[in-house]
């Protein structure tokens, strides 16, 4: 093994996210299609100008079941006719909301006019999928189309309107995290939910509409905000940096602990290839795809990076714990007297923290560009700029503690720290995998949210972390068992 397995796995995670990128191309003729949908709207129109609300809007659904049926292949021929009529589509339903006749037959108009100027062929052919980033607002009004269709006990098409919004939530986010990490979290976990929820056999529509409800009261304060400060790009980077760095940390303090000099030079090429590749993932998903188009493969790729970062930290902290009685690590010092660490050891300490690197290097780089309209170019640099030094500082004042630290409790602390983050990354990386459909979701009521431990309120992510705390528990129980005995043994 070499160097080479970082680049290759840097250039498989990065093609993993653009590869996954595959829509569907509907079939016949998009212009046929939304002239014969466009009947639906006429009557809509029609029963308007009447004042007969009710009516218009059950022909209005009749179009959006049929949007529904169609809105791949206009997709496909133009996205930004795409984007126009989904855009008017939900200046409709909101007008329904508030059951006011002006503005329903205003909204409907321009859903005519869009859907007339697509038919005409006034809208230009356009190759490949670059449908522009929602906005908050845009995001509360596909959660109030949600509620709508679980109003009606429409299990598909609710289902699907869930789907659009997890898709789009790569859109938001940043928006949301620089306000609130609670809200962040929480929006999170409900997305899954209101899947898990609306999955189930029979579906729980009076609890799924409860929590879009909920959803819809804690984001909408937040959509009110139109400008960030340099101290909200500050804590993104903070927040966002800090769970890499406790990684990063600790295998730069057990190097130098162990005298292997090549393990900092590994440890540092995982760093940089994880903010390399977090970087141009960013940058393709804003100038290529879209934050709207790569949101479900998002998921899969922060689930799947969580999954193995935990794998290889579970390993970690075992094996720091195992050396923390002073006479084993003398021993495996001797042993491995020239290089203090196997060849293997030392590849596997780049991997974790290009794992660590480029889950949370990913999502910093996605949330600054989420915000990036809102806030001015200097305050961002700004903001940067400070959550650097004081990762910075940070980064040293706990180099320096963990140096001066004695070898045992070094390594206990180590131990310990790097097996909260396995059972972190083990919570959110199942949950990514069920944010994109990956791993059904079980909710429980009985399961607290705790947002430090990843602890989320399904069976599926539960579980495993349960596991693993009972696992370690287990391991050390008998390893102080041995000791006694040990101990027993040599004073008889």
């Amino acid at each position: 093994m070499s160097r080479n397995l970082l680049i290759k796995l840097s250039i498989f995670l990065l093609l993993l996210g653009i590869g996954l990128h595959n829509p569907v191309q509907a079939a016949g003729s998009s212009k046929e299609d939304i002239k014969k949908a466009e009947v639906s709207v006429d009557q809509a129109i029609d029963f308007a100008s009447k004042g007969n609300l009710t009516e218009a809007e059950k022909s209005y659904e009749q179009f959006n079941k049929t949007w529904r049926l169609i809105e791949e292949g206009i997709k496909a021929d133009s996205t930004t006719a795409y984007r126009d009529i989904e855009s008017n589509m939900g200046k409709v339903v909101y007008a329904f909301t508030i059951k006011k006749q002006d503005q329903v037959m205003t909204a409907l108009r321009d859903l005519k006019a869009v859907n007339e100027k697509m038919a005409s062929g006034g809208y230009p052919k356009e190759s490949g999928f670059k449908k522009e980033d929602i906005s908050l607002d845009d995001f509360i009004v596909l959660l109030q189309e949600t509620k709508k269709e679980i109003s009606e006990q429409n299990q598909r098409e609710a289902l699907k309107g869930i789907k659009r919004a997890s898709d789009s939530w790569l859109s938001v986010e940043g928006v949301v995290v620089a306000q609130s990490a609670s809200v962040y979290s929480d929006s999170e976990r409900d997305l899954v939910t209101i899947q898990a929820m609306l999955s189930s056999n029979p579906p729980n529509y009076i609890e799924a509409k409860r929590t879009i409800d909920k959803m819809v009261n804690y984001l909408t304060p937040l959509a009110e905000k139109s400008q960030y400060t340099y101290w909200d790009a500050a804590m993104i980077l903070i927040r966002e940096g800090l769970e890499a760095l406790l990684v990063v940390i600790a295998l730069m303090s057990f190097v130098k602990k162990s005298g292997a000099g090549k393990g900092r030079a590994w440890i540092l090429s995982g760093v940089i290839s994880g903010l390399g590749v977090s970087v141009i993932l960013a940058l393709i998903v804003k100038f290529v795809i879209s934050s709207g188009a790569f949101g479900n493969n998002n998921a899969l790729i922060g689930g799947w990076t969580g999954v193995f970062a935990a794998v290889m930290l579970l390993y970690m902290s075992y094996w720091l714990h195992s050396q923390s009685n002073i006479a084993d690590w003398n021993r495996y010092i001797r042993e491995k007297s020239q290089t203090a660490l196997t060849t293997g050891k030392l590849i596997s300490l780049g991997v974790l923290a290009f794992l660590a690197v480029f889950r949370e290097g990913t999502e910093t780089v996605l949330f600054y560009v989420g915000m990036a309209s809102q806030i001015k170019i200097q305050s961002l640099l700004i903001g940067f700029l400070i959550g650097a030094a004081l990762l910075g500082i940070l980064a040293y004042l706990m180099i320096f503690v963990g140096l001066k630290l004695p070898l045992r409790p070094f390594f206990m602390v180590s131990s310990i720290i790097v097996f909260y983050l396995c059972i972190k990354f083990t919570g959110m990386g199942i949950h990514s995998l069920q944010l994109a459909g990956l791993i059904q979701t079980t909710n429980s009521e009985s399961i607290p949210s705790i947002e430090f431990f990843a602890l989320y309120p399904s069976w599926e992510s539960t579980i495993p972390q349960v596991i693993l705390v009972i696992g370690a528990a287990i391991i050390l129980l008998t390893k102080n068992i041995k000791n006694q005995k040990l101990i027993t043994e040599k004073s008889n």
